[in-house]
C-alpha cells in the first residue's frame, strides 16, 4: 500500500520497520506455490525439508499428502512424523494434523502440506491455515504448500477460467504474511504428460481432469495468476525493504505509473493517458490528487471535475489517492520516491509565459526535483473531460445568519467597552489589539463573512473614538492614518487566515465522517452474502446519508422492477417506470433534475460497474420540486453507487458460477444416466432377447435341462431389469422431494430377515450372519423403504466380496439410536471414495469380476434412511479387510408398553 510517511526525506518508514520488527518475534513462512495440482510442489517441499536437516535444523511432517506417487513416498523416508490426530465425524475417523503435538514437540520447522484444508468437526481451528499461523506466532518456522485457484481475491477470476467454484480458499492476508514465495512452475505440456503417465491422478480421475479441467487453456491461464501474484509479492517486498532503509525510489525493478490530477477538465485525459501507459507496462498506476490550501477555494464545478476524474481512474483499474500537502510537485515527488513509481504523468502548463517570472510552473518544478524519475508532460484536451452526470445540482446558495452579524457586534461592542477602560493607561495606537481579538472571535466562531462584518465595524468604531479628532470619523494626525489603515489591513489579513482554517477544520470534520460511513457501509457490504441483504444495507445508508427515499430496481425478464426500498415502497407511476427503465437501458440518469424525462416524481442513476449497468436507484424526498441533491451530495452518492453496484455483481457472479456448476452437473448426471441406461437395460435385455430366441427356434430339440436354464436366465435378467427400472424411479421420487416415507414402529430384525429372504439368489454363493439381539427397541421406520435398503446394501456386499465370504448383518442400541450395521469381507472402500460412495451414479472401481451396477443402489439408500430421520455412513472394518455401512435410526419416545399392547 502506498506509503504516507510525512517525514523527512532519509528517515525509515515507521510502518515498514514495524512490520520488520513483528517478523523477526515470530516464525518464518515459506509457501510452495503452484498454477495447478501435480506440478510438484510437495516434493519441492520435501527437498527444501532435507536441505535444511543437512544444514543441521530440527526438522519434522506436520502433514504431508502423497496421494500414492512413489517420489513423493520416497522423500518422505526419513523425516520424523509427527502422527496425526483422530477426529470421529459422522461415524467415520477423520486423521488431522496434531497441532498440539507439534507445539509440544517444538521443532526448528515443520512441513504442512495443502494449506487451504479444511479441518473436520472438533478441531481446534477450523481451517489448516489458523493452524499454521500458531504455529508461527509460537516461533517455529513453517514451509506449507498451495495451489493459486485457493488464493481468495482470485476465487471469482479462476471459476470464470475453469468454471469450477474452489471452496477451500486462504485469505490473500496468508500470502502477505508470507516471508518467502517459491513459484514451482511447470509448463501445460509437460503437466498434461505427467498426467497421461498417471503421476498426478489415477487413470480414471487423470480422463477426467484431462476434459474437464486440466486442459492447455485452463492452465496456462492458471500459470500467468501463479507467476503474477509471485511477482505481485516480490514487489511489495522490495518497496518494504526500501522504506525500512529509507532508500529513495526509484529501482527500477518494476514499473510504476503516477498521474497528477487536478480541477481541469483536461485531467481526465492524462488518466486514460496514464491507464494506457500501465497496460503497456503491464504495471500498476495511481491517480494523485494533491490537495493544498488552495483546494478550499475550489467551485462546486471544480470538485465535481476532480471527484469524477478520481472515479475514472479507479474503473480503469488504478487507484485514486487524495493527499495533503503544502505544495504539488514536492509532495508528488515524495510519494512517487516513497513509492518506488517510475513515470509521472502530469499536464502541460497552461498560465501565460510572463507569470514564469513570478515563479516556476508546478511541472517545471517537477521536473527539477524528480531526478531518476521519468515525467511525461502531455498537454491534454479539455474537451476530452469525464461524462456529464446529467443531473441538474441543488441550489447551495448561503444564507444570511443575522445572529452571526449581531454576535459580531456583541464582539465589537465589548472590545469597544474594553478599550474605554484601557484607554487611561495605553497609548492608543494599542487598543487596536483589542478591536483586532473581536475580529478573530469573529472568524473562528461565525467565518469569514461576520468577520469582514466585525473588522470594518471595529475600525470604525477605533476611528471614532479614540483617533483625534475624537468622535468624528475624520483622522487629522498622518500617523493616525497610517495605524488606522494597518490596523484594517491586518484584521483582514488575519480573519482571512482564520476563516479558512475554519473552513478547512470543518471539512476535515465532515470529510472523516463520510469516510467513516463509506468504510462501514463496505465493511457491511463485505459481510453479505445474498442479494436481498445487498439492497437492503444500500437502500438504509443511502437514505441515512442522504436524506432521501429510496427504492432499489434490478432487471427481471426483460424489465425491470422494484426489489428492495426504504421506507418500504414498491408502488411507481408511468412516468418513474419509463424514467427508471430508460436510466438502466441508457447507463444514465433520468427523471427528477436530470435532463432526460424530468417529469418524474423520482430522480433515477444507474448502478455502473466496469462491465454494465447493474440496476437502478431511485431517489426522492419531501420537497416536491427542484433538484433533489447539492453537488456535494452528488459525489457521495457516486462513492456510495459504486459500492453497491460491485456488490450486486460479486453477488451475481456468484450465483452465475453456482448455476454454470449446476448446469454442468447435471449435464454429468445426464451423461451417467444415458450411459447407465444404454448398459443397464442392453445386457439384461441381450440375455432375455438370446434365451427367448433360443427357446423359440429350438424349444422342441433342447434338453429339459437347457430349457430350465434359459427360462431361468430370462426370470434373472428380468429381475434385474425391474430392479434397475425401480431404483430410476426411487432416484426420482427422492430428488423431486416427492418420498414420503410410511412410518410407524417395526422391530428391524422382522424387516432384515425378509430383506436377506428376498436376496437369497444374490447370496446363494455367500455365506450371511445375523446378529439382531431380540430385545432391540423397535423403530419408526417405512417398512417397504427400510427393506430396500438393505437389500441394496445386501446387493452391494454381494457384488464386492469374494464367493465363499461372509456377509455380516449386525444390531444393537446405544444412547440414543438403534443401530444397523452390514459389513463385508471384500476389499473395502478407497480412502478417497468414502466421501463420494452415496453420490448418484459414483461407482468404485472394480475389478473385471464383479457385476457391473448403476451407481443409484447407495444413493437410493441415504435418501430412504434421511427421510425416515436416520444417517448412513460408510467406513472399512479395523484390522481386516471389508466394508461397513452403518445406519442409525433414533429411538422413538412412543414406545407402547406391553400392558397398552394388551
Amino acid at each position: 500500500m502506498p506509503d504516507d510517511n510525512r517525514d523527512q526525506a532519509g528517515r525509515p518508514s515507521p510502518d515498514a520497520l514495524l512490520e520488520k520488527a513483528r517478523a523477526e518475534t515470530r516464525g518464518r513462512l515459506k509457501i510452495f506455490l503452484g498454477a495447478a495440482p501435480g506440478v510438484g510442489k510437495t516434493y519441492e517441499m520435501l527437498i527444501s525439508g532435507r536441505a535444511k536437516i543437512a544444514d543441521g535444523l530440527d526438522v519434522v511432517i506436520g502433514v504431508v499428502e502423497t496421494h500414492g506417487r512413489k517420489e513423493t513416498e520416497a522423500l518422505v523416508a526419513g523425516f520424523e512424523i509427527i502422527p496425526r490426530v483422530e477426529i470421529d465425524y459422522k461415524g467415520r475417523v477423520l486423521e488431522e494434523m496434531d497441532l498440539d503435538g507439534i507445539l509440544a514437540r517444538r521443532p526448528d520447522l515443520v512441513l504442512v502440506d495443502e494449506l487451504a484444508h479444511t479441518n473436520a468437526e472438533g478441531s481446534r481451528h477450523p481451517k489448516r491455515y489458523l493452524d499454521v499461523k500458531e504455529l508461527l506466532d509460537r516461533g517455529i518456522d513453517v514451509y506449507t504448500t498451495l495451489n493459486i485457484q485457493h488464493v481468495e481475491s482470485l476465487n471469482d477470476v479462476v471459476s470464470q477460467i475453469t468454471r469450477i467454484r474452489v471452496r477451500e480458499t486462504v485469505p490473500d492476508s496468508i500470502i502477505d504474511l508470507a516471508d518467502d514465495v517459491e513459484i514451482i512452475d511447470l509448463t501445460p505440456d509437460d503437466l498434461i504428460k505427467r498426467l497421461h503417465d498417471g503421476k498426478v491422478y489415477m487413470p480414471r480421475t487423470a480422463e477426467r481432469a484431462l476434459t474437464n479441467y486440466f486442459t492447455p487453456g485452463n492452465l496456462t491461464a492458471l500459470r500467468e495468476l501463479a507467476l503474477r501474484k509471485t511477482a505481485q509479492r516480490v514487489d511489495d517486498q522490495l518497496l518494504t525493504h526500501m522504506q525500512a532503509h529509507a532508500i529513495s525510489g526509484p529501482w527500477a525493478a518494476g514499473e510504476r505509473v503516477l498521474v497528477s490530477v487536478d480541477h481541469h477538465p483536461r485531467s481526465a485525459s492524462l488518466v486514460r493517458y496514464a491507464a494506457r501507459m500501465a497496460s503497456r507496462l503491464r504495471a500498476p498506476w495511481a491517480a494523485v490528487y494533491i490537495e493544498t490550501s488552495r483546494s478550499i477555494n475550489l467551485s462546486e464545478a471544480e470538485r465535481d471535475t476532480i471527484a469524477s476524474t478520481l472515479r475514472l481512474a479507479e474503473q480503469l483499474g488504478g487507484e485514486a489517492i487524495t493527499l495533503p500537502g503544502r505544495e504539488v510537485a514536492e509532495e508528488l515527488v515524495r510519494h512517487a520516491t516513497a513509492n518506488n513509481v517510475t513515470h509521472i504523468v502530469i499536464g502541460a502548463p497552461k498560465k501565460p509565459t510572463w507569470r514564469d517570472w513570478w515563479g516556476r510552473s508546478i511541472t517545471d518544478e517537477l521536473i527539477r526535483k524528480t531526478g531518476e524519475i521519468s515525467v511525461h508532460v502531455i498537454s491534454g484536451n479539455e474537451k476530452d473531460g469525464t461524462t456529464a452526470r446529467g443531473i441538474k445540482a441543488a441550489a447551495t446558495a448561503p444564507q444570511l445568519d443575522f445572529r452571526a452579524y449581531l454576535l459580531a457586534t456583541v464582539y465589537v461592542t465589548i472590545a469597544l467597552g474594553v478599550s474605554i477602560v484601557l484607554d487611561q493607561v495605553l497609548d492608543v495606537r494599542n487598543l487596536a489589539l483589542v478591536f483586532l481579538m473581536a475580529v478573530l472571535t469573529s472568524a473562528v466562531l461565525h467565518g469569514l463573512r461576520p468577520a469582514l462584518y466585525s473588522c470594518i465595524l471595529g475600525a470604525l468604531s477605533f476611528n471614532f473614538f479614540f483617533l483625534p479628532p475624537r468622535y468624528t470619523l475624520t483622522i487629522s494626525d498622518p500617523e493616525s492614518v497610517l495605524a488606522f489603515f494597518f490596523f484594517l489591513g491586518v484584521a483582514i489579513i488575519a480573519s482571512n487566515l482564520t476563516a479558512t482554517v475554519q473552513r478547512q477544520a470543518a471539512a476535515a470534520r465532515q470529510r472523516a465522517r463520510t469516510t467513516e460511513d463509506l468504510y462501514l457501509f463496505s465493511k457491511k457490504l463485505a459481510g453479505t452474502g445474498t442479494l436481498d441483504d445487498v439492497l437492503w444495507a444500500t437502500a438504509f445508508q443511502l437514505a441515512s446519508m442522504l436524506k432521501v427515499r429510496v427504492v432499489l430496481l434490478l432487471p427481471e425478464e426483460g424489465s425491470i422492477a422494484v426489489k428492495a426500498g426504504y421506507p418500504p415502497d414498491d408502488t411507481l407511476d408511468d412516468a418513474d417506470i419509463a424514467a427508471a427503465r430508460w436510466a438502466w437501458e441508457h447507463n444514465h440518469a433520468a427523471g427528477r433534475g436530470a435532463d432526460t424525462l424530468p417529469g418524474a416524481k423520482r430522480l433515477y442513476v444507474p448502478l455502473r460497474t466496469g462491465r454494465a449497468a447493474v440496476g437502478v436507484i431511485g431517489l426522492d424526498s419531501d420537497r416536491r420540486d427542484g433538484p433533489l441533491l447539492t453537488p456535494e451530495q452528488q459525489r457521495l452518492l457516486d462513492a456510495l453507487a459504486d459500492q453497491a453496484a460491485l456488490a450486486i455483481e460479486r453477488v451475481q457472479l456468484v450465483a452465475d458460477v453456482d448455476r454454470a456448476r449446476l448446469a454442468a452437473e447435471a449435464d454429468r448426471l445426464r451423461s451417467a444416466l444415458l450411459t447407465s441406461i444404454s448398459h443397464d437395460l442392453k445386457t439384461p435385455l441381450a440375455a432375455i432377447l438370446g434365451a427367448a430366441g433360443t427357446l423359440r427356434d429350438y424349444f422342441a430339440s433342447m434338453p429339459e435341462e437347457d430349457r430350465a436354464d434359459l427360462l431361468s436366465t430370462v426370470v434373472d435378467e428380468s429381475e434385474r431389469l425391474n430392479r434397475f427400472i425401480a431404483n430410476l424411479l426411487d432416484m426420482t421420487k427422492i430428488e423431486s422431494g416427492a418420498m414420503e416415507p410410511n412410518s410407524a414402529l417395526h422391530y428391524a430384525g422382522d424387516i432384515v430377515g425378509t430383506a436377506l429372504a428376498r436376496a437369497a439368489k444374490i447370496l446363494e454363493h455367500h455365506k450371511t450372519e445375523m446378529s439382531i439381539p431380540a430385545e432391540l427397541p423397535m423403530v419408526r421406520v417405512d417398512p417397504v423403504l427400510f427393506e430396500q435398503v438393505i437389500f441394496n446394501l445386501l446387493d452391494n456386499a454381494a457384488k464386492y466380496a469374494p464367493e465363499g465370504s461372509v456377509i455380516q448383518i449386525e444390531g444393537w442400541a446405544d444412547a440414543d439410536n438403534v443401530v444397523v450395521q452390514v459389513s463385508d469381507e471384500g476389499p473395502g472402500i478407497p480412502p478417497a471414495d468414502l466421501a463420494r460412495v452415496f453420490d448418484t451414479f459414483y461407482r468404485v472401481r472394480k475389478g473385471d469380476q464383479v457385476r457391473a451396477g448403476t451407481g443409484l443402489g447407495l444413493s437410493i439408500c441415504r435418501g430412504f434412511i434421511e427421510a425416515m430421520g436416520g444417517t448412513i455412513a460408510a467406513g472399512n472394518r479395523r484390522g481386516r479387510p471389508g466394508a461397513v455401512f452403518t445406519i442409525r435410526l433414533p429411538k422413538p419416545n412412543d414406545i407402547p408398553k406391553l400392558d397398552d399392547l394388551k
